[in-house]
């Protein structure tokens, strides 16, 4: 079997995509004298929060993940983020690829309520790769599989998850409810007149917090 090297050389937001998107920036080593047809690749990105450390607002955002910081040391493990793939054309040696990394603000998501709840500093990704290589073989082309040994590792900076964000929801986020709150919620919203989801909430919050004493 052939020895395959995966790196990754940057994480980028992706301005144009249809939906929000990082995109990854690979390189993929089979080397010097193999001759790939292409690759059907797979990959596993996970986050590794406890390779950072975390300032107390961050510490206070991520207590409905991890517990309290003292329980750290037994709670924070990493965890898989998302799943991705990409078909590598062919190439001789070597070859830089892009890898869409399909991305949500939905914060229920562990991922991103992680990820919402940093401030700066780098997010700490292991990628791991599987998938099918196609190659010259003695009968015109063989078939092997990409080891599961292949892995790289990458920190990406948190202002470009903030980036990305901020490009497809600008000032905004996103909150799942149950259908029959969502039907109260307009429900009350209608009822008072009102004319934002913003003036909903904000007006509920403050009858739930009262009067300032």
């Amino acid at each position: 079997m052939s020895e395959y090297r995966f790196t990754v050389l940057d994480v980028v937001a992706e301005p144009y995509a249809a939906a929000p998107q990082l995109t990854a920036r690979l390189r993929v080593d089979a080397g010097p004298d193999q001759q790939v047809h292409a690759i059907v690749l797979r990959c596993q990105v996970r986050i590794e929060p406890q390779l950072r450390r975390y300032e107390p607002a961050e510490q206070d955002g991520m207590r409905g993940m991890f517990g309290e910081p003292e329980r750290w040391a037994d709670t924070v493990r990493p965890f898989q983020w998302m799943q991705c793939s990409v078909t590598v054309p062919g190439f001789a040696g070597r070859t830089d690829l892009d890898l869409p990394m399909p991305c949500t603000y939905d914060l229920d998501v562990v991922g991103s309520r992680y990820l919402n709840a940093l401030g700066s500093g780098a997010v700490p990704l292991s990628f791991l790769f599987s998938g099918t290589v196609f190659t010259r073989g003695a009968t015109g082309f063989a078939v092997e599989q990409v080891p599961w040994s292949c892995e790289a590792r990458h920190r990406m900076p948190v202002a470009v998850w903030r980036q990305m964000i901020e490009s497809y929801f600008p000032n905004s986020g996103w909150l799942r409810a149950g259908s029959d709150v969502l039907a109260q919620l307009a429900g009350y919203r209608d009822r008072h007149g009102l004319t934002s989801w913003d003036e909903t909430l904000q007006k509920l919050l403050a009858v739930a917090d009262g009067p300032a004493s």
